[in-house]
């Protein structure tokens, strides 16, 4: 989505609005950045939007770059009129997936779920599922 490459930043290289920018910058500021070391070089992606990547010569260079390409982002996201993901630190549940059930299946599951005191089945598979990947 967003890197250095020169096709990417031409269509991006160009002053944001003041007002657009230091939003942008706000979310940014509280997005996590994944680093990784390889081949002598610092990279690092953010964790809310993983396309948006840099990388430095140092983790504080690769770190700061990174900040400053996601702030790139979430101000062209905010100027397009876009909402810029929410951050992972608020633990939002964003994304959703879909389990194809027989109706024996679901019934059990149901059955499970009140058993075990959630109200749903939704809470108790991602409760159980999230138990087992943990372990």
């Amino acid at each position: 989505m967003f890197g250095k490459s020169p096709k990417s930043r031409k269509a991006i290289d160009r002053p944001f609005e003041r007002g657009v920018l230091e939003r942008a910058a706000k979310i940014a500021a509280s997005y996590q950045i994944i680093i990784q070391f390889e081949d002598g070089e610092y990279y690092g992606r953010g964790l809310e939007l993983p396309n948006v990547m840099n990388d430095g010569k140092t983790p504080d260079e690769c770190v700061e770059k990174t900040r400053d390409i996601l702030t790139t982002a979430v101000a062209y996201l905010l100027e397009t009129g876009q909402t810029p993901p929410s951050p992972a630190s608020e633990n939002k549940r964003t994304e959703q997936i879909n389990i194809r059930l027989t109706p024996d299946e679901k019934i059990r599951l149901e059955e499970a779920a009140r058993n075990k005191g959630f109200r749903g089945v939704s809470d108790f598979v991602r409760i159980a599922s999230l138990s087992v990947v943990e372990k």
